[in-house]
């Protein structure tokens, strides 16, 4: 299914038979990196978010006013510092609103909605699921916004406590927030039941936060090229990245840099003991375990569904291949690939799993060693920098540099950290003001009926409430730059 406008992708957020979308086109910049080297965070994500999104949909005036208007709430002014800890860097991502790496796109996001919304008439239904951190980035870009509902899923029990607090604090009348009695994979099946009832779909004009949206792996995209840049001021060197990878949308995303162009020598998939990824970059088979519940809540997933992307392009970008392999898994739980397309998946990704130990291990000596506290995510990004040492020979490697991802505040997880430092990280005031806060959520079984008819009602009462008035409708216009992964 192609010919959809950006607009249709940000909008649609997942095809019609529950597939993901991904861009027709990747643009290459490779021939431009001098040219965009020396521009402020906002002007790059205005480059890069304009060679997917055309003027005929957004005016270039307007996008780049909607990306400056975006980073205003960050702390720092590098909005994603970078700072070096021994021989690697650790790109701060957590200087946003809601101090994880999930603000960078979320507010964009949030705002691009916004937009659209206002130029067209009509109402927007967000059900997004979290293991942690979308849902307050989510509810920290949506709230307040008109003609926006925003209905957040998140495992009961299996968030931080001040992650939760964050989300459930959030008081604003188009802000929903659910427990789920379940695991985030069960919060993650619920919300595309949702959208695979296409009618349902429809009439209330879902929308999707996740990462299952394709613009959050666009947004994401700028912070890859921004820390290069910031490393290599004259594009004369390589870059690798270690990521902390749940649902497998950051790491795409800087798999999308190196396929733009960016000089990326090794992208590495750090998982936590819910390793269902980095058994397959070592194994070639992708099959679905138990979730385990770990110190890295926002990384307990046991099938990451951005995985589906990339197997569009290991799969030679044939949507039928995709959709076979997918349909066999939903059903077995179980994928595996040729040795060919094995070792091409090695080639694009290395990969290694921390378990608690480990991840224990690794913030005790940082703290020790350096004086630096790590969360708990991004300490398994920083243990397989480690683990990979020997066998990638990166610190080896001249005009070389190697970013670990910090993906969030420690003192978002100040519970397990303080167990391993014996003190509690230093806790940012906006973040602190959160506790004992009131909260608001309801909580509910594993089930897409019962969070379906909650929707409905939650709707059919906010309809009888008083709204502002509606911007006038205005006629979409198509770009043309993207496919579904229907195989249709």
């Amino acid at each position: 299914m192609r010919g959809l406008s950006f607009e249709q992708a940000v909008f649609e957020g997942l095809a019609p038979d529950g597939g993901l979308l991904v861009p027709n086109l990747v643009p290459d910049l490779s021939g431009q990196l001098d040219a965009l080297k020396k521009l402020s965070f906002a002007d790059l994500a205005f480059e890069i978010a304009s060679r997917y999104c055309g003027e005929d949909e957004i005016p270039a005036a307007d996008l780049r006013k909607l990306m400056h208007q975006s980073y205003k709430t960050f702390a720092h002014k590098d909005i994603v510092p970078t700072v070096k800890v021994g021989d690697v860097h650790i790109m701060e991502l957590f200087h946003g609103p809601t101090f994880a790496f999930k603000d960078v796109a979320l507010q964009a996001l949030g705002n691009v909605y916004e937009y659209f919304l206002q130029r067209n008439k009509r109402r927007l239904t967000v059900v997004g699921a979290t293991s942690g951190d979308t849902g307050s980035a989510a509810i920290y870009g949506l709230r307040g916004k008109e003609n926006v509902e925003c209905f957040i899923l998140f495992p009961e029990g299996r968030v931080s406590l001040i992650q939760q607090q964050q989300m459930t604090s959030v008081l604003d009348d188009n802000i929903h927030c659910i427990a789920v009695k379940g695991t985030f994979d069960d919060c993650q099946d619920i919300v595309k039941d949702l959208f695979g009832d296409l009618e349902f779909k429809k009439e209330y004009g879902l929308g999707a936060v996740n990462s299952i949206n394709w613009a959050r792996i666009m947004f994401q995209i700028t912070y890859y090229f921004y820390t290069y840049f910031k490393l290599c001021p004259k594009c004369d060197g390589t870059i690798s990245f270690s990521v902390p990878t749940g649902n497998f949308g950051d790491i795409l995303a800087g798999y999308y840099a190196r396929k733009m162009g960016l000089p990326v020598k090794h992208l590495i998939c750090a998982t936590n003991a819910n390793n269902i990824l980095d058994r397959f970059f070592k194994t070639g088979k992708y099959d679905k375990e138990a979730v385990a519940q770990t110190s890295s809540p926002s990384m307990d997933i046991g099938v990451s569904s951005n995985f589906e992307r990339y197997l569009y392009y290991l799969f030679s970008e044939s949507t039928l291949t995709v959709a076979s392999k997918m349909t066999a898994f939903k059903t077995s739980g179980k994928l595996q690939v040729a040795e060919s397309l094995h070792d091409q998946a090695r080639e694009d990704f290395s990969s290694a799993f921390a378990s608690e130990a480990a991840v224990a291990a690794t913030i005790k000596t940082w703290d020790d060693k350096y004086q630096y506290v790590l969360d708990p995510h991004t300490a398994c990004g920083v243990f397989a920098t480690e683990d990979l040492r020997a066998s990638l020979k990166w610190a080896e490697e001249p005009n070389h540099h190697m970013v670990v991802l910090g993906t969030a505040h420690p003192a978002k997880f100040g519970v397990e950290v303080q167990k391993v430092i014996g003190r509690s990280p230093t806790m940012p005031p906006l973040l602190g003001r959160v506790r004992g806060a009131p909260t608001r959520f309801s909580t509910l079984p594993n089930s897409a009926a019962e969070v379906k008819k909650q929707v409905m009602e939650v709707i059919a009462r906010r309809e009888t409430e008083p709204t502002k008035p509606k911007a006038p409708q205005s006629e979409p216009c198509c770009a043309g730059l993207w496919q579904l992964f229907s195989g249709k």
